[in-house]
Parts: C-alpha cells; sequence; structure tokens
C-alpha cells in the first residue's frame, strides 16, 4: 500500500477526511480534498499564488461566497477559483468556517471531478488546403 507524506496544511480538512467520502489527491503539485463527490478544496504549499486554501467554485457563486466570505479572493491563474492566502492574518480561523461549510455540504462549494472539460471529437479533421499562388498550378488555357 502506496503512503503519501501528510501535506503540511492538512489540519485544515481534520474535520472532514473522518468521513468515508474523503478522497485526497495530488494535482498541480498540491493536494485536491474531494468530500461526498466532489472537488471542494485545495491545500496549497507553495510560493504565492499558491501558498495557502483554493475553493473551487463556480462562478455564478463567487458573489454569494465573497459576501460570506470577503477575505477571499478570486485566485490570479485559476479565475474561477477562490483562493484565501496564507499570509492572511485571520487564515486559522476562516478556513475553519469554510470546512464548516464544506461539512454542511453547502452547494456553492465544489466542483465535480471533471467538470468545465471539453471533450475531444474522435474524428479527424479534413487537411486544410493552401490558396494556389499566383502563377503556379494554372489551368491550361482553352482556345
Amino acid at each position: 500500500m502506496k503512503t503519501t507524506r501528510p501535506h503540511s496544511l492538512h489540519w485544515i480538512v481534520e474535520d472532514i477526511a473522518e468521513d468515508p467520502s474523503y478522497i485526497e489527491k495530488p494535482m498541480f503539485g498540491c493536494r485536491a480534498c474531494y468530500h461526498r463527490g466532489r472537488m471542494k478544496l485545495l491545500l496549497a504549499d507553495q510560493p504565492e499564488p499558491w501558498s495557502g486554501l483554493l475553493l473551487p467554485t463556480e462562478r455564478e457563486h463567487h458573489a454569494s461566497v465573497l459576501e460570506q466570505f470577503p477575505e477571499l479572493e478570486v485566485h490570479p491563474i485559476l479565475g474561477k477559483w477562490l483562493y484565501l492566502s496564507q499570509q492572511h492574518e485571520d487564515f486559522e480561523s476562516l478556513c475553519g468556517a469554510i470546512v464548516a461549510r464544506v461539512k454542511a455540504d453547502d452547494p456553492r462549494f465544489g466542483i465535480l471531478p471533471g467538470e468545465g472539460k471539453k471533450r475531444r471529437s474522435t474524428t479527424k479533421a479534413a487537411p486544410k488546403t493552401s490558396p494556389r499562388k499566383s502563377g503556379r498550378g494554372k489551368a491550361p488555357s482553352r482556345k
């Protein structure tokens, strides 16, 4: 059985880690946290802007989540997710309040795995043809 070393921010998810549906997976060099079938949090302990807690959520929920948690910001790279930097003075207490919403299964938090990915077509497109350049490949003139 393969074991992974504990993540430095694992303390954030201790309240939900006991749930039988809880799963952690590596993602972007961070740790994606799944609860009840949805990715709900991303633990990041790298240099900014990957240092803190990311909340995968649909853009339609940003306004209501930001109203409840004005300390969050839209992540500068993953603009569809919200972010709380470890540098925030209330990082620990805010993480606790956010995880309480996750534990209560707040529908604003989380995305389904693979959500938003475009499916690639299995059929090949016809090759593009370039227009003929003048003077080349002219058809013979008819007289």
